[in-house]
């Protein structure tokens, strides 16, 4: 059984090439979370696998994910571990999401981070379509590891924090989940045909497409409105206009294949 959220299919990516490799069952956080439950139990033998796939957002996780492993109950004593994708450090993420776990009953027995293509343009840029391509194909190696490991049941912690973690984890991601979350930035321009996909897509359910796309007060930061907007109509700012846009190559995919299940 692996957990994982997405916004721009990197996380849908690795959580899939590992539950193809392991024989898993992928479970979407959003889509267990719209049963708005207040706790989630769940059952599993000794030494079977429990996972969480998420992205790196301002070197910690979503809120979204720490939320749903708060509401997280688990009984038996399964492997569990943990892959965070990211542009290029994770800060203290594994550690953040362990102590969530730990609060929960859960002990993390693996982690790992893997590298994948940027995505956040609302303060950086996306990478160059070569860094791109490099970092898709090594990792597709990573996780050839990575699925060693598991397959193995072994202890092991492959974690990127970067330059000082701690401060980054500790210090700007409290004030990203403060400030950044707001959503009186986001507008469509004139270029929005009013297709509905952003609604689609939004897994806290905020954007209602009238005329226009309107969004609520809750986001997660995951700009998958931005990204995935087939005109690229959706902008946070000014900042967000002459920025590329990026989807994992098998997104489409992958959704497919995972919602026919």
């Amino acid at each position: 059984m692996i957990f994982y959220f997405t916004g721009t299919g990197n996380s849908l990516y690795a959580a899939n090439a590992i539950a193809e490799a392991q024989g898993e069952q992928l479970i979407s956080i959003p889509a267990e979370m719209d049963r708005k439950q207040e706790v989630y139990s769940y059952e599993q033998k000794d030494g079977e696998l429990l996972g969480f796939v998420f992205p790196v957002y301002a070197w910690g996780p979503p809120a979204i994910v720490l939320d749903f492993v708060s509401k997280l109950r688990v009984t038996g004593k399964p492997y569990v571990f943990s892959l965070c994708t990211c542009g290029d450090e994770e800060g203290q993420s594994t550690r953040m999401l362990a102590k969530n776990l730990a609060a929960s009953g859960i002990v993390l027995k693996s982690s790992f981070a893997l590298r994948m293509p940027n995505n956040y343009v609302v303060g950086f840029d996306v990478d160059s379509k070569d860094l791109e391509e490099r970092k898709l194909k090594e990792a597709e190696e990573t996780l050839r590891e990575i699925n060693g490991i598991i397959s193995r049941r072994e202890s092991a912690h492959r974690n990127i924090p970067g330059r000082f973690p701690r401060l980054k984890t500790r210090v700007v991601n409290p004030l990203f989940n403060r400030f950044a979350m707001d959503t009186k930035k986001f507008y469509a321009d004139d270029k929005c045909i009013s297709c509905g996909l952003c609604e689609k897509v939004c897994p806290v359910h905020t954007i209602k497409v009238e005329t226009k796309p309107v969004w609520g007060k809750a986001c997660t930061q995951c700009l998958a409105c931005i990204h995935r907007c087939p005109v690229r109509a959706i902008q946070m700012g000014k900042g967000t206009e002459q920025k590329g846009r990026y989807l994992h190559p098998d997104l489409k995919r992958l959704e497919k294949q995972h919602t026919l299940k």
